[in-house]
């Protein structure tokens, strides 16, 4: 068995799953359960309507992922860095254990998130596709449902786009692969490497050939086919936890339906950590391999607090003048839809925002260490941005020690221990 139910299995030996075992409707309960117990997996044994029970919040830290990957914590954002540059296709083999059921979505626990929702939404689903010259491609598609055996899905101009624009029309629909595929789904690459390589090197996938598809395996796979329609889609929440609003974007129908014996629905809470987790942590490997070109990094953080999408912070260790406004270039572009980001020395933590603010407050000076890209494309989930042309003013702040303080550069720093003593010989823990 190689889908995400292998990774929650995992979760359950070390006690982390809460099972809901009472039952609870796919429209709004489901959702808020999720949300007020954010950041702790969840197994709902009974969804009103359904036999498939509904797993969420699987992957919201990083301390999940570490236990799905099998790889410390610390190593995870390296690892997965040396994973895009060295992509590895994976052996195909002939599917096993699916289940054709009818094409009919009403057959699946596809929830309601919120009341100002389109609809219902399938927040959590990968889609494949093929083309004869770039092969395979995997990537997030929020898709709500519009009709039994038709959903509109929001697709940015990137490379399933600029398939369909070289004719693609049939493609699978892949809901619960494996963790690392859920990962590497995030990367933005170049179209000439399958991010399905890219999971397969961070750690091996099963590929199965499919009703003609080539896909990881999965607990659902769906297969579907554009209509050349478009249909409004939104509002939905988004990683900025407002709502995006609403597009006319293309519809598809719903084919044919295969399922695991015994799925089970992976949802995917919107604005939530594992969101956040799935769409921020992806973008931290390739800032770390900008930021490499031109200084020492010690760690990136792609921030919660600043959506896991809009803010990040680099530790590095300065070595020249200028390097702290290097790495800030860099930055960038290693992430294109950052707004801020904040480069700090390597004695600073940037997983402790306390440290981050301590080093603006200690080492930067706005006239000195501020270095603004005014009206430049952003992201489109900025709602602070212009709506149309995308337009913001990005800011990078260089939060490290004053090269022209070197001298004095342990005025910087906060002084170690008096002692090294156990506090357990002291006080009782």
């Amino acid at each position: 068995m190689a889908t995400i139910k292998e990774f929650v299995e995992r979760l359950e030996k070390k006690g982390l799953v809460k099972h809901v075992k009472r039952e609870v409707a796919p429209v709004y309960e489901v959702s808020t359960l999720m949300k007020v117990l954010d950041g702790t997996p969840l197994w709902f044994e009974k969804v009103k309507g359904h036999e498939m029970p509904v797993v969420a919040n699987i992957c919201s830290t990083k301390e999940l992922i570490s236990i799905g990957l099998g790889v410390d914590k610390k190593d995870i954002v390296r690892r997965f860095a040396d994973a895009i540059d060295h992509p590895v296709p994976a052996e195909v083999k002939k599917a096993e254990e699916y289940i054709e059921l009818p094409p009919d979505l009403t057959k699946l626990p596809i929830l309601t998130y919120y009341p100002f929702d389109g609809g219902s939404y399938i927040a959590s689903g990968i889609v494949v596709a093929n083309d004869p010259e770039y092969g395979l491609n995997a990537s997030y598609h929020r898709t709500m449902v519009i009709d039994k055996d038709r959903v509109v899905q929001r697709i940015l101009p990137r490379h399933f786009h600029k398939y369909i624009e070289r004719g693609l029309r049939e493609f699978a629909f892949c809901i619960g692969p494996e963790l690392q595929v859920l990962l590497a789904a995030g990367v933005s690459t170049d179209v000439s490497v399958s991010e399905l390589d890219i999971a397969n090197a961070l750690r091996p996938i099963s590929m199965i050939e499919l009703d003609g598809h080539v896909v990881p395996e999965s607990e659902i796979v769906i297969i579907m086919e554009l209509t050349g329609e478009e249909h409004s889609e939104g509002p939905f929440l988004d990683l900025t936890e407002t709502p995006d609003i609403v597009r006319q974007q293309p519809v598809s129908r719903v084919k044919k339906i295969f399922v695991k014996e015994n799925a089970v629905f992976h949802a995917l809470l919107p604005g939530g950590l594992e969101h956040k987790t799935l769409m921020g942590m992806p973008r931290e490997p390739t800032i770390l391999r900008e930021v490499s070109k031109v200084c020492e990094v010690k760690d990136v953080l792609i921030t919660p607090g600043g959506c896991s999408w809009l803010h990040g912070a680099v530790s590095i260790v300065k070595k020249h003048a200028d390097d702290g406004k290097k790495a800030i270039e860099a930055a960038f572009k290693g992430h294109t839809s950052m707004k801020h980001v904040f480069v700090v020395d390597d004695d600073i933590d940037i997983n402790d925002p306390n440290q981050i603010e301590w080093a603006m407050a200690t080492r930067f000076q706005a006239d000195k260490d501020l270095v603004l890209y005014p009206n430049v494309k952003g992201s489109s989930l900025d709602p602070s941005a212009d709506p149309n042309t995308r337009l913001t003013c990005k800011a990078g702040f260089d939060l490290t020690i004053p090269w022209e303080k070197g001298k004095d550069k342990e005025k910087f720093k906060k002084p170690d221990l008096p002692m090294k003593i156990d506090p357990r010989d002291y006080v009782e823990m």
